[in-house]
């Protein structure tokens, strides 16, 4: 453990941050968790916001999970600032940060995996076989790790995000999982670590994603059904961008299911290929009331 200039706490190792943790020493000290994989930006410092008026200690994790990139991802080019990261950390409000090594978080592997359920067989699991149980994986140590009365993510991974409230509810861990919406750019394009990966015309192109979400939501809204609005949402992303679509789905959520007359939240999600990141955007949506409540 080391204090930075900044005053915030860095651990390293897991040991150390289990003994500053220890829950038996608590009393009625509140832990909020900010999992994050770094290169932070507002979405990130958006989770620390809740994270501090609920909790009396914020505790962030940085660590880019090897176990959730599939053969020929971005894991080497991952985008990694740690001074940068450190420095937000601080100014957000942090108190302490865990920043393991690859080594530190897996030392040995007895061959024991953690498989998601059908809701993995959807949108970005689809064509990443694998990535959700390397989630659950470093999700489950990290939560092991912190032992978290409330743990943060965001609304953009929204598919990530149900599978991790179905794993803490079925398998009763003790954090609570706490929604965070969306933090975009004032021309909607939704934060995210990978943007800055994007060609100056791409990034121009970019916000159609967020616009022809919108139309279709608003089509649904108005009765339109679930596959004519994924084929107009597509039109729209392919009219106005020069990206490739991986998917455009309208699902139950969190069930990530077929919608039916008892569905009461729906999620109308897409993937967007550019030339060398891969965005993915939503909004998810009351079907009472048409009211977002992912934004």
């Amino acid at each position: 453990m080391y204090v930075e200039s900044t005053g915030i706490q860095v651990i390293e190792t897991i040991e150390e941050l289990q003994k500053t943790l220890n829950r038996n020493e608590r009393k009625d000290t509140t832990v909020g968790f900010v999992p994050t994989m770094g290169f932070l930006h507002e979405g990130h410092l958006s989770l620390v916001s809740h994270a501090k008026e609920q909790n009396d200690i914020v505790v962030m994790s940085i660590f880019v999970n090897p176990a959730q990139f599939g053969p020929g991802e971005d894991f080497e080019s991952y985008p990694r600032d740690r001074e940068k990261d450190l420095r937000l950390a601080s100014e957000a409000g942090v108190d302490i940060v865990f920043i393991p090594s690859v080594e530190e978080m897996y030392p040995a592997d007895g061959g024991i995996r953690i498989l998601p359920g059908r809701q993995a067989d959807e949108l970005c699991g689809a064509s990443r076989p694998g990535h959700f149980d390397g989630v659950l994986k470093v999700v489950l140590k990290l939560f092991n790790i912190v032992d978290p009365d409330r743990s943060y993510f965001g609304m953009k991974d929204a598919q990530q995000l149900a599978i991790i409230e179905t794993f803490v509810r079925d398998f009763n861990l003790r954090t609570a999982i706490v929604r965070v919406p969306i933090v975009r750019e004032e021309d909607g394009l939704a934060k995210s670590s990978r943007n800055v990966n994007l060609t100056a015309i791409e990034r121009s192109e970019a916000p159609a994603i967020y616009q022809a979400l919108q139309s279709g939501v608003e089509m649904f809204a108005d009765g339109a059904n679930p596959e004519a609005v994924e084929r107009q949402v597509a039109e729209g992303i392919i009219a106005n961008s020069s990206g490739k679509i991986d998917y455009v789905k309208i699902l139950a959520y969190p069930e990530l299911g077929p919608v039916t007359d008892d569905t009461e939240e729906i999620i109308l999600a897409c993937a967007v290929k550019f030339s060398s990141t891969r965005l993915i955007d939503n909004i998810i949506m009351s079907t009472k009331d048409g009211t977002p409540c992912s934004e």
